[in-house]
């Protein structure tokens, strides 16, 4: 009940402007530093339409160098229970391009767990019409990206789905070993929020390649940012195709304003990709 009435109090706050959304970027903290950011994405969510969902959702303790898929059928929330699609699985399965993470990756990583929840509240009108499709992304090569981005466009491709792409944005401080500061912006949260709002505008931009430049230029600890990177690349396969797409972030956050060398924070944002 206490999580319920936490989702409906941030939900209850937003407004749904970019409705519906073929796939949302979101925060996978815990829900007291970025519930409040999520919602401005999930409002966006039209469950009247949507009957799959892929989540993508970085690898933060396992190395993993392609994508990999649950071995379980069911995951449960304190809401209800979430079925994990085994026709499509089935389908990426047959690619050999996956692997299968253990129980126990599955159970230690919160990238795609943070979702769950918040899936099932912005789902809960149709909560046994659709299904889940949750995927591990491991640190892709630019050419790896690539590649999964176009086997996810044909996905993305259909109105009936929906991705969730997982992701923090800049991890500054001492404990993050990132301490990029740009003086001319001000207060050093002022600098963190001039670059995450940097990549965010990139991010808009529907541009893979000028991601990938932005993030070996300045390193922004972007923790989805291979997630990220398979989205803008899926969106770039069906732009090729004449879709007409575009993506707005809607919400910005910081756990905490950084004022000092000894201080920390962690970034959030929000946002919704449209077909036209």
């Amino acid at each position: 009940p206490q999580l319920n009435a936490q989702l409906e109090g941030w939900l209850s706050q937003v407004q749904s402007t970019k409705r519906p959304a073929r796939a949302i970027i979101a925060p996978h903290a815990g829900y007291t530093y970025c519930g409040s950011c999520a919602a401005h994405a999930y409002k966006q969510v039209d469950p009247n339409i949507t009957r799959k969902i892929f989540i993508l959702g970085p690898s933060h303790h396992v190395p993993l160098s392609r994508c990999a898929l649950s071995s379980v059928d069911i995951y449960r929330t304190p809401l209800y229970d979430l079925r994990i699609d085994q026709k499509i699985y089935g389908e990426l399965w047959k690619t050999g391009m996956f692997e299968r993470m253990s129980l126990q990756t599955d159970e230690d990583e919160h990238s795609i767990e943070m979702h769950l929840p918040y899936t099932a509240k912005a789902m809960e009108s149709h909560k046994d019409e659709f299904t889940i499709i949750p995927v591990l992304v491991g640190a892709l090569s630019e050419s790896k990206e690539q590649e999964f981005g176009k086997l996810f466009s044909k996905y993305l491709a259909d109105p009936s789905n929906l991705f969730v792409v997982s992701s923090d944005f800049c991890h500054w401080g001492q404990r993050f070993r990132y301490s990029y500061y740009d003086e001319s912006q001000g207060e050093i949260y002022r600098s963190i929020e001039h670059l995450d709002k940097m990549g965010m505008s990139i991010i808009e931009q529907l541009d893979p390649v000028s991601f990938s430049n932005y993030l070996k230029k300045y390193h922004n600890t972007i923790c989805g940012r291979h997630p990220i990177g398979v989205l803008l690349n899926a969106i770039n396969e069906l732009q090729k195709n004449g879709m007409n797409m575009s993506f707005s972030f809607l919400n910005y956050a910081q756990s905490s304003q950084c004022r000092n060398w000894q201080d920390s924070s962690v970034s959030y944002a929000a946002g919704a990709l449209m077909v036209h």
